[in-house]
């Protein structure tokens, strides 16, 4: 039985929900979850934000003998990220920080991405999972956040040497 909701009862609806984020992104920004203090060594991200990176790199590259075999790869590509964020201006480095902001406040972590406990021990089925819906969803801003992280990790990882060989790609050329 589908629900009907008076225009009253619609707007209602609305303000509780904009409430509700709004009581989110302060309890966010006042518990810490949204700090804007990069980690240690990078320019851009933040702590919070390296594990949920870190866990959607494999998923979104695939099986790259690369990513697979070098040691360090995952940490590589995410200094790569970092110093791109680091040249583009600050209203998209914004932008990133409030998606990466939902990926890691548990209130918003769960019911958008299905990724209940921490990004380090969600499985491989999980994350695909979470993607696959983001990328597919009726709303657009859940497939414009699947496209920004493609993006950005895509970006990162094929900018590394490491990735290149594979692609058959010899790297820019001396001058």
């Amino acid at each position: 039985m589908p629900i009907v909701l008076s225009r009253r009862e619609l707007l209602k609806l609305g303000l509780g929900t904009s409430l509700a984020v709004s009581a989110i992104g302060v309890t966010a920004s006042l518990a810490g979850c949204s700090s804007d203090r990069p980690a240690t060594g990078f320019a851009v991200l933040r702590d919070g934000d390296l594990a949920p990176l870190a866990a959607l790199l494999p998923i979104m590259v695939g099986p790259h003998p690369a990513l697979q075999q070098e040691q360090g790869a995952i940490e590589a590509a995410l200094h790569q990220l970092d110093r791109s964020l680091a040249s583009m201006s600050p209203a998209i480095q914004k932008e990133v920080r409030e998606l990466l902001d939902l990926l890691n406040l548990p209130l918003t972590r769960g019911p958008l991405t299905g990724v209940w406990g921490a990004w380090e021990k969600a499985s491989p089925e999980d994350i695909d999972a979470f993607l696959v819906r983001w990328r597919d969803s009726r709303l657009d801003l859940l497939r414009q956040g699947y496209k920004a992280l493609n993006q950005l990790l895509l970006m990162a990882w094929y900018a590394l040497p490491m990735a290149w060989a594979e692609t058959g790609y010899p790297g820019p050329p001396r001058i």
